[in-house]
């Protein structure tokens, strides 16, 4: 077994600590990490835009302390509420559309 002083690449020390890709150890990661991820950028577009979490949630019809569980990653998030704190709340225009 490889040890993670043995490894040279983040996916190897992603295996070693989670497993492989498919299994219920990284997945649970994986989903973990996204969601972080989400958190972050929902936290830099609010402060860029001068606003509380309570403001944000206001304009979303939601509650601050929702909206500090998804900055802190420790919720999923819909992605029609994603759309809405986005779009509703911070005035961004999220840039894909859907065919």
């Amino acid at each position: 077994m490889k040890k993670i002083s043995d490894t040279k690449t983040f996916d190897e020390l992603l295996d070693i600590k989670y497993g492989k890709p498919g299994t219920e150890e990284r997945n649970e990661f994986e989903v973990k990490a996204k969601a972080f991820v989400i958190g972050e950028m929902i936290k830099e577009a609010r402060k860029e835009a001068h606003m509380t979490q309570e403001e944000l949630a206001a304009k979303t019809g939601t509650k601050k302390s929702y909206i500090s569980r998804l900055e802190n990653g420790k919720i999923d998030i819909q992605i029609s509420t994603l759309f809405k704190i986005f779009e509703e709340g911070l005035g961004k225009e999220l840039g894909f559309t859907i065919l």
